[in-house]
């Protein structure tokens, strides 16, 4: 596969650039080293495409992840405690999760368990491939690479999309790079807070 568009938001490109040479490096192997063709494996049922062979979102993540782990990328979680009172909440925040149990608990609210996850993170940069629905992506975005961002677990997030001309080909309701960029763009030159480097790739 190849980068047809980048999009670098706060300098996140930059940044990788100028900290993280080499991880660009692989980044970019990595995605050349995909064979689109070989993820061409579902057979449409939907009435515009019907029988056409599509690209699969699973396969095409299986290639994504055998790729990168190849390379010593790896999940990363981050646990935290979570409650319904506002205040309780903003006092924990900041607190490390042992803290923010104890603390919750001894304020009489019962600390709920969550957790984010970012499947690829490597030297402090965080890769999402999304070949998912809409909704996804904006997760992906303003809160696992903003969570981890905040936490001090990453400089900057790498979201990986399809080009509209590669999204045309799969099933509907995946995000492509063209309206997400719009997305993006939209909020403002600030939002979301975290720097960023949006891509858009096709076969």
């Amino acid at each position: 596969m190849r980068i047809v568009q980048r999009y670098s938001h706060l300098n996140g490109w930059e940044y990788i650039k100028v900290h993280h040479p080499k991880l660009w490096t692989e980044i970019e192997e990595v995605i050349a080293s995909i064979d689109a063709e070989q993820c061409r494996t579902k057979k449409s049922k939907e009435k515009r495409t019907m029988d056409k062979l599509l690209y699969a979102p699973k396969e095409l993540n299986k290639s994504f992840t055998r790729h990168l782990k190849a390379k010593d990328w790896d999940e990363q979680r981050v646990s935290y405690w979570v409650t319904e009172d506002v205040q309780l909440i903003r006092q924990t925040l900041p607190m490390a999760a042992k803290e923010q149990h104890s603390t919750i608990v001894e304020a009489g609210s019962i600390p709920i368990r969550s957790y984010n996850q970012t499947d690829f993170v490597k030297d402090r940069v965080a890769i999402e491939v999304q070949f998912g629905k809409y909704s996804f992506v904006a997760y992906d975005l303003f809160v696992k690479h903003l969570a981890f961002y905040v936490g001090d677990k990453i400089d900057v997030g790498v979201e990986i999309l399809p080009m509209k001309e590669l999204q045309a080909q799969m099933s509907s309701g995946v995000a492509y790079y063209e309206g997400e960029l719009y997305n993006v763009i939209r909020q403002g030159r600030g939002v979301p807070a975290v720097p960023l480097v949006l891509l858009g790739i096709a076969p």
